[in-house]
């Protein structure tokens, strides 16, 4: 085991020289130095917590390989969890292999942090050739607190979804439309949490970046990536609705450790603000789309600008939406993230986003709260007010052609 461990390691510092490789920031001696020895760093800080085993790891998805090692591939016809499919094919895969599944788990969602960090680096260099800020981006992507956490620890594969959601921004951005909506699509075949990337899709459409033609590529995409159960025997209808056959388990608390609006008024209507709350997310939503057409009618849609609307509705649905979990805000604290190397100035906005979801990922880690759930909520606004006027400062200070020519 230790020699698959060390071996899985080693590749993914390779995979992490080779990207870094590819967008031309590790091509001389010094260079691939001075990124071999942080890359080694920031996986020898993850190797402590492997052996960690958390609630969810006993409760769902140790059960699930042991499923999978009785039916074998034969199980992906068969209900088993809450999951949708793609995540399932890679725990049927483990059921193969004669080593614990935890490791396996963690060593997959390490690898996604690896190309998480990459997707960052990509969407970096659309809009700068600081080779120091596009090679710190792909760092500070792997040694951020919560993602550190969500893989290596907590074993869960929020890097997976947002990998794919955030690189689909890139491909739209880059004028590359289909591949964007194959990304997309992937995303949301992983996690259902791939709804809060999703709207971002509809600027791309009123910004042209993506046309009413490449639509269908989205829908054939989610049927492809879902269709190996169906091949199996499993009911197509069902395999394709898993989402909804699975809303149930959501469960019906306005927040489940969340730092959203509920987490600072804790003693609201469950009934009544379940339905408010999501009244908010569409009105918000759709205030987005509206200030995007008009931005648009006005020659004021910028990539940059794009990024500020994706980043607004990643942080404002999940805050407004009810019943929302801990790791929900897992997209918003990647591309704050991102955007500090575009912004200097967004950094604040950027820790508050962080430590509001570290301190969720405390409370549940730890079974105990740090600071009462409030705070988490408080700085989550403070964070969405923050890029509220970061966006609306980008719309008055940028042309439409900010989008360097690099190459992509």
């Amino acid at each position: 085991m230790t020699i698959f461990m060390t071996a899985a390691i080693m590749l993914m510092i390779l995979l992490s020289l080779a990207l870094l490789w590819r967008e031309g920031l590790c091509r001389s001696f010094r260079s691939f130095v001075f990124a071999l020895l942080p890359l080694a760093a920031v996986f020898l800080l993850r190797i402590p917590l492997l052996p960690k085993e958390t609630a969810d790891y006993q409760m769902f998805l140790a059960p699930w390989v042991d499923f999978f090692r009785t039916y074998g591939f034969e199980g992906l016809s068969m209900s088993v969890g809450n999951y949708n499919p793609p995540y399932l094919y890679f725990l049927a895969l483990f059921s193969y292999l004669d080593m614990p599944p935890l490791y396996q788990i963690k060593l997959l969602s390490m690898l996604f942090d690896v190309l998480l960090a990459w997707s960052v680096l990509k969407l970096v260099s659309l809009y700068t050739e600081n080779r120091k800020a596009r090679f710190a981006s792909f760092f500070a992507v792997l040694v951020l607190p919560t993602v550190v956490l969500n893989g290596a620890y907590w074993g869960q594969c929020d890097s997976i979804y947002v990998f794919f959601g955030l690189i689909g921004i890139y491909c739209a951005l880059s004028e590359k439309p289909v591949r964007a909506m194959l990304c997309i699509a992937a995303s949301l075949a992983f996690k259902l949490q791939a709804v809060f990337i999703m709207p971002i899709f509809f600027v791309f459409l009123v910004d042209r970046r993506i046309k009413l033609r490449h639509l269908p590529i989205f829908p054939a995409a989610y049927v492809l990536y879902l269709l190996p159960p169906v091949l199996l025997g499993r009911d197509f209808v069902e395999t394709m609705t898993l989402y909804v056959s699975n809303a149930s388990t959501v469960g019906d608390r306005l927040n489940y450790n969340s730092p959203s609006l509920y987490s600072i008024f804790d003693s609201l209507d469950t009934a009544l603000w379940s339905e408010i709350g999501v009244a908010l997310a569409f009105a918000f939503m759709l205030l987005v789309f509206v200030a995007a057409v008009s931005l648009k009618r006005h020659g004021r849609l910028s990539g940059r600008v794009t990024l500020y609307l994706a980043l607004l509705l990643i942080v404002g649905i999940p805050f407004l939406l009810p019943h929302m979990h801990d790791r929900y805000f897992f997209a918003a604290d990647v591309l704050a993230l991102a955007l500090c190397f575009l912004d200097a100035r967004t950094v604040p906005c950027a820790v508050c986003v962080q430590c509001a979801s570290l301190l969720c990922y405390r409370a549940y880690l730890c079974n105990a709260y740090l600071l009462p759930p409030a705070i988490a909520g408080f700085l989550m606004l403070l964070a969405f007010a923050g890029y509220v006027g970061f966006a609306v400062a980008a719309v008055f200070g940028e042309k439409r052609s900010d989008t360097k020519n690099c190459e992509n």
